[in-house]
This record gives structure tokens, sequence and C-alpha cells, in this order.
């Protein structure tokens, strides 16, 4: 890949292995590249344990979603999802165990898939993107089992709610719709510009990011990030970051949060920002924090360029891997 290509590079999305010691992470271009974590983590760590050990094609379009099951890496590319087994990945050896499309309408429908997000009480997979549908297929066999419609516009995101059998999906019509997994029923619809604390009309009305802890949900884009109580369906905090955030989560007892500024924020449940850390991207799409391992515990950050900070305490950046 040329500088003009790595100039204009951005980072959509990351997932690490099982054991915790690879990162894998994919770009605009289709890309999915291979970190050893080990060796960029290790006591002789130097400029080209920073770099991928492998780097291959998975998709025409960006890869905007990627996740890991125990065997597994699942990619999300333009109107397909493929799986890829971890031991061959880490093997150097690039062949997708298998490719599924959605049930679209038409054959020559080709929604970008924007998240992706896994039922462990059911073992499913549930699918958004920009057909306004979330699709939920089952991981044992490989079959889409059915299809929750309710969205009028494109799907950016979605959160498992397992205590509550709950499945959350929030997108550019700015609702964030709570679907019951086991009747695939729309159980509550909130539109949270309609809400005079959280709207910013300026950003629009869309939600880019979403998450959930037991009661609690997170949820921000147009509107300013806030956070919910999920029994009284109400906002309990907002937090006053400027721009969008497109990615936020709950890690310890603070609100990881990342978008459009070149930090991640680190809020706190009652609605202060405790602190900014500087990043490498200008605008921030990713953030993802490894608990598979002890040993490699890092927090990473992607977006805006060819490189991925790694964070091994969250005050600072320690280094940058590199595309």
């Amino acid at each position: 890949m040329g500088p003009i290509e790595l100039l204009h590079m951005s980072v959509f999305s990351q997932s690490f292995s099982p054991c915790g010691k690879y990162l894998a992470a994919g770009n605009n271009y289709g890309e999915i590249a291979l970190f050893s974590l080990s060796a960029a983590l290790g006591p002789d760590a130097n400029e080209l344990s920073q770099k991928p050990i492998l780097t291959f094609a998975a998709h025409e379009g960006p890869v905007f979603a990627l996740l890991s099951t125990d065997s597994h890496l699942l990619s999300a590319g333009n109107g397909e999802i493929s799986a890829w087994s971890w031991a061959e990945l880490i093997k150097k050896n690039v062949k997708a165990a298998w490719t599924r499309r959605p049930n679209y309408k038409s054959s020559l429908e080709i929604p970008e898939i924007n998240a992706m997000a896994i039922n462990p009480a059911d073992n499913s997979l549930a699918v958004g993107g920009g057909d306004n549908n979330v699709h939920i297929m089952d991981l044992e066999n490989g079959v889409f089992k059915s299809v929750l419609r309710g969205h009028t516009d494109y799907i950016h995101c979605l959160s498992v709610r397992e205590r509550a059998a709950e499945l959350l999906s929030g997108g550019e019509d700015g609702a964030v719709r709570i679907w019951d997994t086991r009747t695939s029923q729309c159980v509550h619809c909130v539109e949270v510009y309609k809400y005079e604390t959280c709207a910013r009309p300026q950003y629009g009305k869309w939600i880019s990011c979403l998450t959930t802890d037991s009661d609690w949900m997170l949820c921000g884009g147009g509107p300013s990030l806030s956070l919910w109580h999920l029994r009284s369906m109400s906002p309990t905090s907002i937090f006053p970051l400027s721009g969008c955030q497109r990615q936020a989560t709950f890690y310890q007892d603070v609100i990881l949060t990342v978008g459009e500024g070149q930090c991640v924020s680190h809020c706190l449940m009652g609605g202060e920002v405790k602190a900014q850390i500087p990043c490498t991207p200008h605008s921030i799409n990713s953030l993802a924090i490894n608990t598979n391992s002890t040993e490699h515990r890092v927090v990473t950050v992607g977006g805006s360029s060819d490189h991925i900070d790694v964070f091994t305490n969250l005050s600072y950046r320690a280094f940058s891997l590199r595309f």
C-alpha cells in the first residue's frame, strides 16, 4: 500500500482474539490486519513488532464491524459476513470458513453492514446496516432465522442486554429500539433527540453509539452522549462533550467514549468528564478493551489514521500499532 492510501486510511473496527494475544483491525479498504500483542508488548519490542503479522483483503467495501467468537473472527463488509478461523489466521492461512448474506429483498441490494452483536443466550448473531433492518442469524447452522423491522433509516449500532433477553438497536432515524429476543417484537422505542436535555439539532438526530450494562444504557451521536436508566426510560446524566460520539463503553467505574476529537474521554456516571487523553487519530471510530488476557490487558483506539493507539493504562498512550 502506497503513502497516499496510508494517508487516507481509516480504521473502523477492532476485535481481540479469544486468547487475548492478537488484535484484528479492519479498515476502509476492506482489509483486515492482525497484530501480535505479545510481540508489541514484549521486552524486545521494536518498530517491526508494531506492524501486522498478516494483512489480507477480506471484503470489497470497508470493514465496519469485527467480532470474535470462541474460535472465529467475524467480519462484516458490504452485504456479507465472513468467518475466519483464529487458529488458521495465527498460522497465516487466509481462507474464509464461511460467508453469509442476510435475506435482502433483492439480489441487487448490497447494503453496508454497520454493526454486529452476539447473543450468547441462544448463540445468535444480530446484524444491522443499510437496509434499516436487524437480521438474526443462528450461529450453529448459519441460517438467518428472523428479521426485526421498525427502523426507518440506517442502523448504526447494536447492543445485547442479556439479563433481560433484549437487543437494542440505534439508527440514523434517531431511535433506539429495544427488542424482545424471544418474540422478535419491539417493546420500547426511545427517540432520544426529542428529549430537550439530549437534543443537539445542529448535529442531527442519528444514534451512532449504544451500549448497555444491566439496567443502564449509554447512547449518543447527533444528540449528546447520555446515560439512561432502562427501568424508568429516562436520561439520568448528559455528558458535556463536543462533537458526535461514535463508541462508548462502561469500564470499571468509568465510561470511556470516543468520536469527533483527538482524545479518549473518561466520564463519571454522574455526568462529569474526568479526563481527556490525547490520541493520534484526529477523529476516532473504534475503541476496544482486551479483557481476554490479563497479561495483554490494553485499550486500543483506531480512527482516521493508519495508526492504532495502545494504552497499557488509561492515563496515556503507550505506543501505536501501524498498518
